[in-house]
């Protein structure tokens, strides 16, 4: 076992092969190979393989120097890297089997430029330590996901998505500008100006072009506190209705945040993970709201405010209220702090950590449904196959196209206004799930294949987001118009298909054995 600071490295010590390795790889930071099994999990809790090493970098130039040795030998070995952040993927993403896991927790740094609106952040920064160090120059990013605790690489190279994208689109659009190091080593600066090739690849392109060390982020004045509101609707089409009318609206009469999520039984409003905002001074009294056992849908709206504006909050709301369709008897209001709302999720995984209920197996399914086949979505989905099904939130919200950037390597429907479906949900053992307390993963991972092929048999057009594919033809589907931009970006900056082997994109080519 090699546990290695400021050391060189023989890399056949890691990987014995043929010839012997000619390039050692000085790190300033520590390479492990003892502790390995803490890479080779991740908050899906359905896929486990271990790497070889984990690379601690001290700085950027840590992870060039390991690219540069790894694609030097990659003519020899299947040498793979994987960049690992707070290891929130689903499906193994952020592994990489028998290769070299790069801990991204390692590379820390923020530089807020207040004049210019901007911060400088490491890749390997958590987006809660982003917004407390701009909170303190009274700044924030525009946009958000639901939960904080990820790290500013990993969203970058996915989307990252939450309820202010229908203003602001995902966090991909709000990058100004990156430093990425390639497949080969290479590190560069890249903007929408510069080097835009790779500045637009890597933005949402899961990993496979280069791996993002460092991102100049947007920000804008940040409020001080948050009206949240939730109201309930019995009717699938008013409840998608109200939500396109209030992602349509201007900027100045709209409300910040717009999220909805279905309530497949009565019980699911109270019990998953996203409902703290009911509490016991804030009632939920369902069975009076007279449904009938009826699926029911919630939209979740947030209007920001500042304390000298705080009069007129009540009086906004009110009018943009008013020309909603919600159940009369449903309005339910809070008011906390901005930080307080950003952080709400985490605030119920303590809540489920103290219980022993967040290391659990989380066969989550996210997609992108296209405004035209939402409705045919909830009949057969919300109303059907997961017909009073518990074991988590299901949320369903709009976004806008014209806020996604066409060039970056992310996917979604071609319309103007498609719909977030997100089924988080937590599986629960056998025994657990024959007592009535729970969904097995078995029993999840069927529904989430059901789902899947009523989409396909049914033409829904979906994409997934935080895609996962076994195929090299589904990849071809999912990227659709966009795949041979992506094959020619992944030969032009990973040609050896080091990086992200987790997300099975790529498969890396046979090794070239010299003669002996």
């Amino acid at each position: 076992m090699i546990s290695a600071v400021g050391l060189t490295v023989d890399l056949k010590l890691l990987w014995p092969s043929k010839p012997p390795c000619p390039h050692c790889l000085h790190v300033d930071g520590r390479i492990d190979t003892s502790d390995t099994h803490l890479a080779a999990s991740d908050f899906g809790n359905m896929n486990h393989f271990s790497p070889a090493a984990v690379l601690y970098p001290a700085s950027v130039r840590d992870i060039v120097n390991l690219m540069k040795s790894v694609y030097r030998w990659s003519a020899y070995s299947k040498i793979t890297v994987a960049a690992r952040g707070h290891g929130h993927s689903i499906h193994g993403q952020a592994q990489a089997h028998n290769g070299v896991v790069v801990n991204m927790g390692s590379l820390r740094g923020i530089d807020v430029h207040i004049q210019d609106s901007y911060a400088d952040v490491s890749g390997g920064e958590l987006w809660i330590d982003v917004l407390h160090a701009t909170l303190k120059h009274g700044l924030a990013p525009r946009s958000f996901t639901d939960y904080l605790y990820l790290t500013v690489g990993g969203t970058l190279s996915n989307a990252g998505i939450s309820g202010q994208a229908f203003h602001h689109g995902p966090q991909i659009s709000n990058v100004l500008q990156l430093e990425v190091v390639t497949g080969k080593g290479d590190i560069f600066n890249c903007s929408r100006d510069k080097n835009a090739e790779l500045f637009h690849g890597v933005l949402g392109g899961l990993g496979q072009f280069g791996i993002i060390t460092k991102a100049r982020i947007e920000l804008e004045v940040a409020p001080q506190r948050v009206r949240w509101i939730r109201v309930l609707y019995s009717d699938f089409d008013a409840f998608t209705r109200d939500q396109e009318y209030l992602i349509s609206q201007p900027k100045k009469k709209a409300f910040d945040y717009v999220e909805g999520f279905v309530i497949v039984n009565n019980e699911g409003l109270l019990s998953n993970w996203r409902s703290s905002f009911f509490s016991p001074q804030n009632p939920v009294k369902v069975a009076t709201l007279n449904t009938k056992g009826r699926v029911l849908y919630c939209l979740e709206m947030t209007k920001n405010y500042d304390q000298q504006h705080a009069l007129h909050v009540d009086e906004e709301i009110e009018s943009m209220l008013a020309d909603l369709d919600f159940i009369p008897a449903s309005v339910f209001t809070t008011d906390v702090e901005y930080v307080e709302f950003l952080d709400r999720v985490h605030t119920a995984e303590l809540k489920l950590r103290a219980k022993g209920l967040w290391d659990v197996p989380h066969p989550w399914l996210n997609l992108l449904i296209p405004k035209s086949k939402i409705a045919q979505f909830d009949s057969a989905v919300f109303k059907d196959i997961l017909r009073n099904t518990t074991s988590g939130p299901i949320l369903v919200y709009p976004m806008n196209r014209n806020r996604w950037d066409e060039r970056s390597s992310a996917v979604i429907p071609d319309e103007d206004i498609f719909y977030l479906v997100g089924l988080l949900r937590s599986a629960v053992s056998s025994s657990s799930s024959s007592s009535g307390s729970g969904h097995s993963l078995g029993d999840l991972t069927d529904q989430n294949e059901r789902i899947l092929r009523f989409c396909r048999e049914s033409g829904i057009g979906e994409k997934q987001y935080l895609p996962h594919y076994r195929t090299e033809a589904e990849w071809k589907i999912h990227f659709g118009a966009k795949w041979d931009t992506f094959v020619e970006r992944k030969a032009r900056y990973d040609p050896s298909a080091i990086l992200s082997p987790g997300q099975q994109i790529f498969r890396a080519a046979l090794p070239k054995l010299a003669s002996s």
